[in-house]
């Protein structure tokens, strides 16, 4: 059994939060909280309330072992992309590309 936790719409690109993917996957739950509270990412604060809320969803709906949990899947998918745009020279302008992320915490219990 497994619960899943979801953050859509994250202004966030989708680039920075997979480093912190790939740090906490696979780990046990308590491990991944410790290991994002002690990394100085910017994706590491959202993360974090993502997997407390992931943890709770397994807890309250799925009546799981908070202590029996880990990180099954994590991943950080690219969302829509804001389009603004900066003066340049000469009357011109450049695009700025503002990303966001859709972000999806899976845990399950250790068999």
């Amino acid at each position: 059994m497994e619960a899943k936790a979801h953050l859509r719409y994250a202004r966030i690109s989708p680039r920075k939060v997979k480093i912190v993917c790939d740090l906490i996957r696979g780990k046990d739950t308590r491990t991944a909280e410790a290991l994002m509270q002690a990394t100085p990412k910017a994706g590491c604060e959202l993360m974090l309330k993502l997997l407390k809320s992931a943890v709770a969803n397994a807890e309250n709906n799925n009546e799981m072992d908070p202590e029996n949990l880990y990180v099954s899947e994590c991943f950080a998918n690219p969302g829509p992309i804001l389009k603004r745009g900066r003066a340049r020279a000469r009357g011109s302008s450049s695009r700025i590309l503002k990303r966001t992320s859709h972000i999806t915490i899976v845990v399950a219990e250790k068999e």
